[in-house]
């Protein structure tokens, strides 16, 4: 046990003398703010409007499941979330790859020849960073929301059990998305290329995954083929966080287990691949 608490001491040590944690940090932070200001902004029109006329009856209804306000206290509450999780992801990223980059992993491995460890070490801390940011993100978002549904004279629903999940859910994704970070560095080795080839994934892949599910499924008439772009862990992500389920969407369980899947495979084959790799 002291051997692990050990080594994930010297792991925190490593990422706490990169400029990159707190330069991830600031980004968080900006787009939460970002974020916080579209989504009570759609929030607000949301509220106020009442017509669902000209959709069909699937939009009303999704429109309606919308306008609740536990929906609403449910996404201003873990505001922030999308960029949020694409940061943690590269710090995950960063504590493997600075290892090949500074060229100190040949050390890392000699001082402890049991690569799993490391890895578990490098896994244990992307996760705890991952719930660092939740727990800054959510003390700013919550009396931010409080204030906002405040000012437009609705409960703000703190305490209730669907929006309580919602954040609950939200810091088991800052978790996983850390240990997602570290299995993609093992996969591309440098850091250059494993950082711009995961944002280039995570912010148009999700874009163009979404679109591209969603014209096959209108053209060929096939409900069921749109749901599976939740197989996508952003995507999933978004969903395990939804206070209230939308008509036409998985149940935000299907989210859950989504990214712990990918969570628990990603985190296999990087520490089966690092057992194994040549780092000479």
């Amino acid at each position: 046990m002291s051997h692990a608490l050990n080594l994930v001491r010297s792991e925190f040590i490593k990422l706490r003398t990169t400029n990159a944690w707190w330069l991830f940090g600031l980004g968080a932070f900006g787009m939460l703010a970002l974020a916080f200001f579209f989504n009570a902004l759609g929030a607000h029109f949301t509220l106020s409007e009442t017509s669902t006329e000209g959709l069909s009856a699937e939009e009303a209804a999704q429109f309606e499941a919308t306008r609740d306000v536990v929906y609403q206290a449910a996404n201003l509450y873990t505001s922030g979330q999308f960029f949020g999780l694409l940061f943690v992801m590269l710090v995950g990223i960063v504590l493997i790859t600075n290892e090949f980059h500074h060229q100190t992993v040949t050390t890392t491995f000699l001082t402890t020849p049991h690569r799993t460890s490391v890895i578990l070490a490098k896994l244990a801390v992307a996760a705890l960073t991952g719930a660092f940011f939740w727990l800054i993100t959510t003390a700013i978002n919550i009396p931010a929301t409080m204030i906002f549904l405040s000012t437009e004279h609705v409960s703000n629903h703190f305490g209730d059990w669907p929006v309580t999940r919602a954040i609950l859910l939200n810091l088991v994704a800052y978790l996983l998305w850390g240990t997602l970070g570290v299995g993609f560095g093992v996969l591309i080795r440098s850091q250059i290329g494993a950082t711009v080839t995961a944002v280039v994934l995570y912010v148009i892949g999700t874009l163009a995954v979404g679109i591209f599910f969603q014209l096959i499924a209108n053209w060929l008439d096939w409900d069921w083929f749109d749901d599976l772009q939740y197989g996508l862990p952003s995507i999933a992500s978004g969903l395990m966080v939804a206070g209230r389920n939308i008509p036409g969407q998985p149940e935000f369980w299907v989210g859950a287990v989504v990214l712990v899947a990918w969570a628990v495979v990603t985190g296999t084959i990087g520490t089966l691949i690092t057992r194994t790799r040549d780092i000479s």
